[in-house]
């Protein structure tokens, strides 16, 4: 390259062909590549301060250099001006203010200007490069690509795609799985991220979608549609399960995901390195789909917590280390898998937890309506949990109930609302006493209870609230730990994440205590223009 600058005009094309075929680049941008590097040689020539150009013809390698100047009357800067007579002379019918072409003579570059030249060449196709790669693989996220491990750098695989090089991190690789250098390599793109020094491909083969394409692959029925993989959830090397729905009733969806003795199972089960794979039919029933994605186990009994997200499943005893699995793998993978989260218990626990919460609920029933046991174990036989229940059913509800009359579920209702009314008393009085602001208890969505909680975590004024995110006051604690067992602040949950606020009630309230910010700022806008009046 060094001799590029210097060259003829058939080797200057040579050399722009011969670089634009080897880096698959347009070779116009070679071209421009080359210009430039002459132009900046020409400027250290014949001064900087020269607005010199260059044109390479792409079709016959002619080479033009000139530089550009401004007709004046008066010439103040004598390297991009001339007066009007040297203007005439250089462009005929030249006027004032014209910019006009001064040629250049060629030029016959030294060892430093073409090591200069070279550098800038260099430069650019790497750029240009850089832009191809990322211009080829940013719309292939999520689509598996082969390739060769060119090597292993503290703990990261590097892959060669052959037209750039992708990197599976240590987090994203089948655990114990050998590699070594040289060897053929199957994974998904995740990621593809523009950065200076170029695209960050990034790959996995622990992720659950590459399990999916895995079957898509070897199983027509999913490839054409017929048959979908609805949820996936997977231990990367241990365990992986699969929900699947077929769209032709005369299609069983597991029996052609196994295949044929298990062939078509067993091509993804080699290419995971020996990954178990349960194959479970999906269904929309929540009930259902949990209890076949707890297979082997057998389960007795299902109940949905729709307001906590959670669901209990109630298993025989000897069921119990069946459906928790070796190191609670089975019922980990059932839980994203359904995307729940489960408990699970024995027959005696449940009944057992049963008894206990009649026991609790009666007692609360007890005390807070002064009533006798009785009457309290009644209403908790026929459903009622809390007081706001009992204080704000329809009457006829109670009444209902065996035993029970209209004047007997007034007095309980009745009953209810005052223990309510003492209950957000003494809330308030404890709220005070933290120093959570009045102003507070004036959002939407907020009781005193909620208001001790968050003077509890030291949010005591409205810019205290105003500053938090959405997530940071309403998430739910992540109920699931992470893969090995790190733990992030945002696992944690939201200060009122136990009360189960939604994320349209959590919005509400931050931009209500966000509203005195806005408010401010037009009252200090208004003293501005009144003080602006004359």
């Amino acid at each position: 390259m060094a001799n590029a600058i210097s060259a003829n005009r058939a080797e200057l094309l040579a050399i722009a062909n011969s670089v634009a075929t080897e880096k698959l680049i347009d070779k116009a941008i070679v071209i421009e590549a080359i210009e430039e590097a002459i132009q900046r040689a020409a400027r250290a020539r014949f001064g900087q301060e020269n607005d010199i150009r260059a044109k390479l013809d792409p079709m016959t390698g002619d080479l033009r250099l000139w530089r550009v100047v401004e007709v004046v009357e008066q010439v103040d800067d004598y390297f991009k001006q001339v007066d009007l007579e040297r203007g005439t002379s250089l462009q005929a019918g030249a006027a004032i203010g014209d910019f006009i072409v001064d040629p250049l003579p060629a030029i016959d570059l030294g060892r430093i200007d073409a090591q200069s030249a070279k550098q800038v060449i260099f430069q650019r196709v790497r750029e240009a490069d850089r832009e191809r790669q990322y211009g080829e693989y940013k719309d292939r996220t999520n689509e598996v690509i082969t390739g060769v491990v060119k090597s292993v750098e503290f703990g990261h695989i590097i892959v060669n795609l052959g037209r750039a090089e992708g990197v599976i991190r240590r987090d994203q690789q089948i655990p114990r799985e050998m590699v070594r250098m040289g060897d053929r390599i199957r994974a998904i793109i995740t990621k593809v991220v523009r950065e200076t020094r170029g695209p960050q491909i990034f790959l996995s083969r622990a992720h659950p979608d590459f399990m999916k394409k895995l079957f898509a692959q070897e199983v027509p029925e999913i490839y054409d549609g017929i048959i979908e993989i609805k949820a996936a959830a997977r231990d990367p090397g241990s365990r992986a399960k699969i929900g699947v729905i077929s769209y032709d009733g005369s299609i069983d969806p597991v029996g052609a995901c196994v295949g044929m003795k298990g062939s078509r199972v067993q091509a993804v089960v080699q290419e995971l390195q020996g990954e178990k794979i349960d194959i479970i039919p999906w269904s929309e029933d929540t009930a259902t789909f949990v209890v076949n994605a707890l297979q082997p186990a057998t389960v007795s009994r299902v109940v949905l917590d729709e307001d906590e997200g959670r669901i209990e499943v109630v298993v025989p005893d000897d069921q119990l280390s069946l459906a928790i699995g070796r190191r609670g793998q089975n019922v980990r993978l059932a839980s994203q898998l359904t995307g729940r989260a489960i408990d699970i218990m024995t027959e005696a626990d449940s009944s057992e937890k049963r008894q206990r919460e009649f026991i609790e609920r009666s007692t609360m029933f007890q005390e807070e309506l002064d009533v006798d046991e009785t009457l309290a174990q009644l209403l908790v036989a026929e459903g009622f949990t809390e007081l706001e229940e009992v204080a704000f059913v329809g009457p006829e509800e109670l009444a209902a109930i065996e035993g029970f009359d209209e004047e007997l579920a007034q007095e309980l209702q009745s009953r209810a609302q005052e223990a309510l009314e003492k209950r957000e008393a003494a809330a308030r009085e404890l709220r005070r006493s933290l120093g959570v602001e009045d102003a507070l208890a004036e959002m939407p969505h907020l009781s005193e209870a909620m208001l001790v909680t968050l003077g509890k975590a030291k949010i005591r004024t409205l810019d205290d609230l105003a500053d938090l995110a959405t997530d940071e006051l309403i998430a739910k604690k992540r109920s699931e730990p992470r893969r090995g067992g790190r733990e992030r602040p945002e696992d944690k949950g939201g200060v009122l994440g136990e009360y189960g606020l939604t994320e349209e009630q959590g919005n509400e309230i931050i931009m209500a205590a966000r509203a005195h910010w806005f408010a401010d700022e037009d009252v200090i806008e208004e003293a501005a223009d009144a003080d602006s009046t004359p």
